[in-house]
């Protein structure tokens, strides 16, 4: 039984070392692929028919010029990093995740999830030494320990409590939450999580976070809200003191295309409405904000907010009948 055992791990380690050569070269011939794995060429063939069985698209090739050229299939087959591969891919991730790629945070987050399972111990302190030599100019996310981001991704991903400090009403406190998501928005990351000491759900923001550490308990999931919906309406109403929602006469997708998705929320009412939601420390500057939108809008709530509307209507009016007029309304 144990020889057999240790010929079934011989036959998988040449196998995959010949995935690895067919990687590294566009074409092989049968000869140079058993003189590298000191094997004869009916062995490569029966080798290659794995690799085959497997998903790999290993096509062959006669004549000259021929011989074995790994191709690409359908389906995205499993891939053969080695060490330095596999570090350039992961600082690679941690760039995007960061925000130097437009659009490609939450994808690049998923993939480095998937890759900090199966990463070995030895090359996680270079990942970390070579992602804090990389910076980010223009308007990205604001920044994040590459650690902090990953220990709450894991956290998510294994279903187990995860805790940290966190400023509440000028004092750093800690919280223990069951994670649930992380969200990207256009500027920063945050954590969807349901906080265990209030009893609710609730959105932190990762860059505030410090001292995150992941526990060892686990969790059942809860139902939750949509993670994304929940993130944005949080920073773009609730963190303030007063919220409105308006009646927009103009398509959806027009009126999200004028507003940063981290300022309002916009929900389409047919396709000439839509609904949008958002926040400010004062109702006149949420109002001139819809103002310069360029739309007819009406006020939904709150009901003080269209005393404030019939008040700049009357000080905008009289502000205007006292200028001059303009060249272009004078009569000939």
């Amino acid at each position: 039984m144990d020889g057999a055992r240790d010929d079934e791990l011989g036959t998988t380690e040449r196998v995959l070392t010949l995935l690895g050569l067919l990687q590294q070269r566009r074409v092989w011939t049968g000869p140079e692929l058993a003189d590298r794995l000191r094997v004869t060429p009916r062995t490569v063939r029966r080798d290659v028919e794995r690799l085959r069985t497997l998903g790999y698209p290993v096509h062959a090739g006669q004549g000259v010029g021929g011989g074995y050229r790994l191709g690409a299939g359908r389906d995205l087959p499993p891939l053969l990093l080695d060490d330095q591969e596999a570090i350039a891919t992961a600082v690679s991730l941690l760039a995007g995740a960061g925000g130097a790629v437009a659009g490609a945070g939450d994808a690049a987050l998923q993939a480095l999830t998937k890759l900090d399972q199966v990463l070995p111990a030895r090359l996680r302190h270079e990942v970390r030494a070579l992602s804090d030599s990389v910076e980010f100019f223009g308007g990205g996310r604001a920044p994040v320990d590459p650690e902090v981001l990953m220990t709450l991704a894991r956290a998510c991903r294994d279903e187990v409590e995860a805790g940290f400090d966190y400023p509440s009403r000028g004092e750093v406190r800690r919280r223990r939450v069951e994670p649930y998501r992380l969200v990207a928005s256009d500027r920063r990351w945050y954590l969807l999580a349901y906080d265990l000491d209030r009893d609710d759900w609730r959105s932190f923001r990762v860059d505030r976070m410090t001292d995150a550490s992941a526990r060892t308990f686990r969790f059942r999931p809860r139902a939750a809200p949509d993670a994304a919906a929940y993130v944005q309406e949080g920073v773009a109403s609730r963190v303030y003191s007063h919220r409105a929602r308006f009646l927009v006469h103009a398509p959806a997708d027009t009126v999200r295309g004028q507003i940063p998705a981290s300022a309002a929320v916009v929900r389409p009412r047919g396709s000439d409405l839509c609904e949008v939601l958002s926040g400010a420390e004062r109702l006149d500057a949420v109002l001139m904000h819809m103002l310069l939108l360029g739309h007819d809008f009406e006020v939904l709530d709150p009901p003080e907010l269209g005393e404030r509307c019939r008040a700049l209507a009357e000080r905008l009016l009289s502000a205007g009948a006292t200028a001059p007029p303009s060249p272009d309304t004078k009569k000939p």
